[in-house]
């Protein structure tokens, strides 16, 4: 984001040079996004002619094992065929070492293994470990590099830690595993990652709103009447039922995802564009949101399940018959809330957010509607009401800026039709192909931690969240499941904003 923000030259320099550490390196997101990522960082040449990636798993396999496992997997997952050269560099600077994550003796062996590769590829000892492993071995692995000295940082190298989502469960899991990860790193040199930050209309949002003139004087309760937020997702839970039995959608998509797409939208300007300027500001949103008191949670949210329905023409299971879901299973899979920030900007704006799986299609954008206005000057023309106007920001499938407003249509007679003003990520030309952790990947080889979360961010997402998952949690939802699938939630959800006299947006 700073590179973007900066207007720095098209041609960044390469990363720094590392070696990248991949725990869970046989994993499903080493080989569906890391992997293929990293390989297009080579074809940009962003990753440092010094460099070298290391895999650690269970897995019995060697170094041509592992090579020849990951090649099959970015053959199926890059989004681009494979330079024959390009490939064979690649695959050149690729490690493996057999390890259980508990096991002391396979550190040992890693940390022999890493003064080899560290000399080899003279990487000037520089390691960026990333935590592709279940979320209760963070602590551990961290714990296991530390006690053979490789969490510290010497002779002038750097060590740093991408650590994956889910970072705890709720505020008391958050503050203990941040609590165990400073005993043995700095806070600089934890990156906890969003995927969600990497793509590009989310790192567009600043930019939008701070490099455009027009918009900041009207970003504010004044103009603005309410904002919505939407992840929408077609697809079930598929293989991670039983993932998903333990996160429902609260804790997989609105407390990190959504919430951090609520930063930026609200946050005031940063002083800088500095890693920790845009975080503060980000921290002051969080802390400004008003927490919800046990009636406020039955008032103003809403949880859901989906049941059989039809998506795309196709039946599809309930989500109790799911496989590794329990058949009275009260998870939910769709969310939705209203919040109220207690600050200037924002005093007596709601914002309406909402998540949910099996949905009527795949669907993240984020309206902001203005207030309507005055009828006056078109009473005449016969007109009763004049819609709003709204700026519609499409984060995926599509990544759009859409504005609506009102023009008259040609003729004797005041007719007014709405119209768009839209602006496509299209209109730029052909875009690399990229999975979205390209941005991610490459930030964390030059130290910029910008687009990550700082502990205090993590914190105060959980504040905000885990009264409502301890209320949920003691108040099953009797009626799940309460929404078919292909639907667009349950009617509870559009009850939350319809008692406002708002409705949810569904652009087709």
């Amino acid at each position: 984001m700073v590179a973007d923000l900066a207007e720095r030259s098209v041609a960044e320099r390469p990363g720094d040079a590392c070696a990248f550490i991949i725990f869970g390196a046989m994993g499903d997101l080493t080989r569906r996004k890391l992997l293929p990522s990293l390989y297009n960082l080579h074809c940009l040449h962003l990753l440092p002619s010094n460099f070298a990636i290391v895999g650690f798993a269970r897995r019995d396999l060697d170094d041509e094992g592992f090579r020849r496992e990951i090649t099959g997997a970015v053959e199926e997952y890059s989004q681009k065929s494979l330079d024959p050269k390009i490939w064979a560099d690649f695959l050149g600077r690729i490690y493996y070492l057999k390890g259980d994550f508990d096991d002391a003796g396979a550190y040992r062996r890693l940390s022999e293994r890493m003064a080899e590769i560290d000399r080899r590829r003279q990487t000037g000892g520089n390691h960026l470990y990333y935590l592709a492993s279940p979320p209760d071995t963070f602590a551990t692995i961290i714990r296991q590099l530390a006690a053979v000295g490789l969490t510290r940082e010497q002779d002038g190298g750097w060590v740093r830690v991408i650590v994956e989502k889910p970072f705890g469960r709720d505020l008391h899991s958050a503050l203990q595993l941040n609590t165990e990860l400073r005993e043995y790193l700095h806070e600089r040199q934890i990156f906890r990652i969003d995927h969600y930050l990497g793509k590009e209309t989310v790192q567009n949002l600043l930019v939008f709103r701070f490099a455009n003139g027009i918009f900041e004087p009207i970003w504010n309760r004044r103009y603005i009447d309410h904002v919505q937020i939407t992840v929408a997702e077609d697809l079930g839970v598929g293989s991670r039922g039983a993932f998903y039995e333990r996160a429902g959608a609260l804790r997989d998509i609105i407390q990190n995802h959504i919430f951090q797409l609520l930063c930026l939208i609200a946050m005031e300007p940063p002083a800088s564009l500095q890693a920790d300027a845009v975080h503060n500001e980000k921290v002051k949103v969080l802390d400004s949101v008003r927490l919800l008191s046990t009636e406020g949670i039955r008032h103003d949210t809403v949880r859901g399940q989906y049941g059989e329905g039809v998506i795309h023409g196709e039946k599809v299971s309930a989500y109790r018959n799911e496989a590794k879901v329990s058949p009275a299973s009260y998870t939910e899979t769709y969310a939705a809330m209203k919040l109220s920030l207690d600050n200037w900007r924002w005093a007596g704006i709601p914002f309406y957010i909402r998540s949910g799986k099996r949905l009527s299609r795949r669907d993240t954008h984020i309206s902001i509607q203005f207030r309507r206005p005055p009828l006056l000057l078109f009473r005449h023309a016969g007109l009763d009401s004049i819609d709003p106007n709204r700026l519609d920001i499409h984060i995926q499938p599509t990544e759009a800026i859409c504005i609506g407003m009102k023009a008259k249509m040609p003729g004797p007679t005041i007719r007014i039709k709405n119209v768009k003003l839209h602006f496509s990520y299209r209109d730029f030309g052909p875009q690399s192909p990229a999975t979205g952790y390209e941005r991610l990947l490459y930030d964390g080889m030059i130290g910029d931690n910008t687009l990550f979360h700082r502990a205090d961010i993590v914190e105060a997402s959980w504040r905000i969240a885990t009264p409502i998952l301890d209320f949920w949690q003691a108040t099953p939802a009797g009626e799940f499941p309460n929404y078919a699938a292909g639907s667009w939630g349950p009617a509870a959800a559009d009850e939350l904003l319809l008692k406002d006299g708002r409705y949810w947006v569904c652009e087709e």
